[in-house]
């Protein structure tokens, strides 16, 4: 990997991981907001409850009854579950809504708890509005039953009634209970000796002018002790409200959502980028060699021409060497051991002139002329030129008689056939067996096959053997086959050595391109 591959790499991969952090950071913060705009809701409830609070109390009491319909008016399903006011033991004053798990408000006596499909704020001051204190000084609020207001208590009832919402309390409400005022017993007299002897009805609190008020704002009909009393048991101290998680869980769901789909683009566009680079730098490399591929091959084909010239030159000397030999080599006057070498030499020129004579149709280029050509009769016409080979081994010929025409070069076809048939021939022992098969494939065209039942080709030599020089056969060249792999692809078609069953080697041409009926 180059040092420029791995600076683009690196720079993907930042750019993934600053998109990556950037959405983990949105979505946290989106969550945050969330989370915030439901804490905000829940102060804005229990604004709303401080609100009516103060606006429905008479000498710091409010209705139980009043309070708790006040509190079923703020429910609503899916937004506000449940509400409930508790005194400072914990305890539940008044409450509306769907049960609440009270128990949650000693883990987070001034904060939030998050179930499944809830969260549960447990409110004091910082929440909502200080419904425990006002401008005066501290004044408890009490949230009692209606039947609770003045009963047995001495002097008047405490806030006002439906009937009477702001009208003082009447001259019959406020008599204490007790006997008629005519009855009223008689005051002791004083001691002489000491102050007078107390009365019952002068220990009780007066107010109005003069009479004082009560300390710490408490019901004038109350006394201290029932007013403490009343503080702990009914005295407002603090909120729990239940909200719906479910906005807030579908609006993180959605926001989750889009952050994942916003980096899934990312990992994909930059998995893209970083495909693309590899492969352009890899089409780059290509270019670079097939440039070089191509000043080869020009330099090959200079080389291929020059080659084939020098061997074509060379045959012209070889001819007259072999011709001075023969002559040699047929002169009665000749010692007997000069004619046998003058017939050495002949033969020895003979294997060279057709080493040459392969070489030269191996460079030569392969210009393919199609038309309509008869399988039949180009067979035929290379099984006449190699019958005195076959005859000399005893090889037995099958050749069916209903070969297909095909689209073909008729002279290369000849030559690549004729090279065919000249292996399985060499390859035979005395007595073998050549068979030809043809058939149509909708798929592959005419497959045409040439089987021979000789010592077949190991697998591992089966791609080579269509290599130039590459043979098997001591007393082969290595071309014919080459020459034959030269023909097929110039054709378009396609060539395979395989194994014969139970012995010997199959050569398949295939993708041959059949001729139209005439």
């Amino acid at each position: 990997m180059t040092r420029q591959t791995r600076l683009v790499y690196g720079s993907l991969l930042l750019a993934w991981l600053t998109i990556a952090i950037w959405q983990t950071a949105e979505h946290a913060r989106v969550r945050r907001i969330a989370r915030e705009a439901l804490v905000n809701h829940a102060r804005d409830v229990s604004t709303t409850v401080g609100l009516v609070m103060r606006s429905q109390r008479r000498f710091g009491i409010i209705s139980k009854e009043r309070m708790e319909s006040a509190l079923a008016a703020l429910v609503k399903p899916d937004e506000l579950n449940a509400i409930a006011l508790l005194n400072d033991a914990g305890e539940v004053v008044a409450s509306a809504g769907a049960p609440i798990d009270y128990d949650v408000k000693g883990l987070v006596p001034r904060g939030a708890h998050w179930g499944r499909d809830t969260v549960t704020l447990v409110n004091l001051v910082d929440l909502g509005t200080n419904v425990t204190a006002e401008a005066e000084g501290p004044r408890p609020t009490l949230v009692l039953p209606r039947g609770a207001f003045g009963t047995n208590r001495p002097g008047p009832p405490g806030p006002p009634t439906e009937d009477r919402p702001n009208g003082p309390p009447n001259a019959d409400e406020a008599r204490p209970p007790g006997p008629p005022a005519g009855d009223q017993p008689p005051t002791p007299p004083a001691d002489a000796n000491g102050p007078p002897a107390p009365n019952p009805a002068s220990d009780r609190p007066r107010f109005g002018p003069g009479g004082g008020r009560p300390p710490f704002g408490r019901p004038f009909w109350m006394s201290e002790a029932e007013y403490r009393a009343a503080i702990e048991k009914q005295g407002v101290h603090s909120f729990v409200v239940v909200l719906s998680a479910r906005p807030y869980r579908a609006a993180i769901g959605a926001d989750l959502w889009l952050r994942g789909l916003v980096g899934l683009l990312a990992t994909v566009a930059v998995g893209g980028l970083g495909m693309a680079w590899r492969a352009m730098v890899r089409s780059s490399e290509l270019e670079v060699r097939l440039a070089r591929a191509a000043e080869l091959n020009a330099r090959l084909k200079e080389m291929n021409l020059a080659a084939a010239g020098l061997a074509h030159e060379t045959k012209n000397p070889l001819n007259i060497i072999r011709g001075l030999a023969q002559m040699i080599s047929q002169l009665d006057a000749a010692p007997a051991d000069v004619r046998d070498k003058s017939r050495s030499i002949v033969h020895e020129a003979d294997r060279v002139t057709a080493q040459l004579n392969e070489f030269i149709n191996y460079s030569r280029p392969r210009e393919v002329r199609r038309a309509a050509v008869s399988l039949s009769a180009v067979v035929q016409e290379v099984v006449r030129t190699l019958a005195f080979d076959l005859e000399e081994k005893e090889v037995q010929l099958t050749v069916p008689p209903d070969l297909p025409r095909v689209i073909a070069d008729e002279q290369l076809l000849r030559q690549a056939l004729f090279n065919l048939f000249l292996n399985a021939i060499q390859a035979l022992e005395r007595g073998g067996e050549i068979t030809v098969v043809a058939a149509r494939d909708p798929a592959r065209g005419v497959t045409l096959e040439i089987r021979d039942n000789g010592p077949g080709v190991p697998a591992e030599h089966r791609q080579d053997i269509f290599k130039p020089y590459f043979t098997t056969n001591q007393r082969g060249t290595g071309l014919g086959l080459a020459v034959v792999h030269q023909i097929v692809l110039a054709h378009g078609w396609d060539i395979e050595c395989l194994a014969n069953e139970p012995r010997g080697a199959v050569f398949r041409l295939s993708q041959i391109q059949p001729a139209p009926a005439a």
